[in-house]
């Protein structure tokens, strides 16, 4: 297939981006202020739900609406089609997987978009979340496929943060003025999005131990968690300023990835252009 048979998929690909930078972008601005005034940082749903009461908040939520499907379609055909090569093998097949499972993740936060804008609410996400729980632990052998999906969860946060560690990002990103000197803001935002994920993870497998969903949640149990540790109210303020980052890591993402698939291979990445600049300065 010619590689500019999907030269269609790039507007997708930058709507889903830009649409998840602006989930971040709500949920660490909402908890900053929440934070400087008193209060408690605010998780998705919350943060979504906030934008109700805003002047734009109905228009920003039709921008999440269509970023998050956007994003979900994006997921979908990257992995059936591999349009970032990330292969056959093993190691590539569950990486495909895993988009797909991504996708439907972000399909749920549409849903939550779509709901709040066109009906009177819906079920925040902490207490959706206890009734998949709950009705999971009913199961045969439930309590562990719960702790099984918690250990799987701090996984994909201690992934986080290696790719910010080991830069594994930088070779989907276009090598230009902004992102090689902006890279310290991508990596830290990575850091905050994964501390964040393996709280979240760590917070289902303390569930499935205790036989409690309600002991469960996301992001802003996660927040909740945290603040009531020592600092707890500075850690949860320098993570949502982390998030900041990392919805900047997602606009930049719409902005300059590149698709091997539809650039060819002729596009100069950011991997690249810095270990460049690395043998030039040796």
């Amino acid at each position: 297939m010619a590689r500019d048979d999907f030269s269609w998929a790039i507007p997708v690909m930058r709507a889903g981006y830009a649409g998840r930078g602006l989930v971040y972008l709500c949920v660490a601005g909402f908890s900053l202020y929440a934070i400087w005034y008193g209060g408690q940082a605010s998780g998705t749903s919350s943060a979504l739900s906030q934008l109700e009461s805003t002047a734009w908040g109905s228009v920003v939520l039709f921008l999440i609406f269509l970023g998050m499907v956007a994003f979900a379609v994006w997921r979908g055909v990257n992995a059936v089609f591999d349009l970032e090569d990330r292969g056959t093998d093993g190691k590539g097949m569950v990486a495909r997987a895993a988009l797909i499972v991504s996708g439907f993740i972000h399909l749920g936060l549409a849903a939550l978009a779509f709901t709040l804008l066109f009906t009177d609410g819906g079920e925040s996400g902490g207490s959706s979340l206890a009734g998949w729980l709950s009705a999971i632990m009913q199961w045969p052998g439930g309590r562990w496929l719960v702790a099984l999906g918690g250990f799987v969860i701090v996984g994909v946060g201690i992934y986080y943060a290696y790719r910010a560690w080991r830069e594994k990002y930088r070779h989907r990103l276009q090598a230009n003025h902004f992102t090689e000197h902006w890279d310290w803001l991508l990596k830290a935002g990575l850091v905050a999005k994964g501390l964040v994920v393996v709280i979240v993870g760590m917070l289902v497998v303390y569930a499935a131990w205790r036989t409690d969903p309600n002991a469960a949640g996301g992001t802003g149990d996660a927040f909740a968690w945290l603040t009531g540790q020592p600092y707890g109210q500075l850690l949860v303020a320098a993570i949502c300023l982390g998030l900041l980052g990392y919805a900047l890591f997602c606009f930049v993402n719409a902005a300059f990835r590149d698709i091997p698939k539809v650039s060819g291979g002729a596009i100069e990445t950011l991997e690249t252009k810095l270990a460049s600049t690395v043998r030039q300065a040796l």
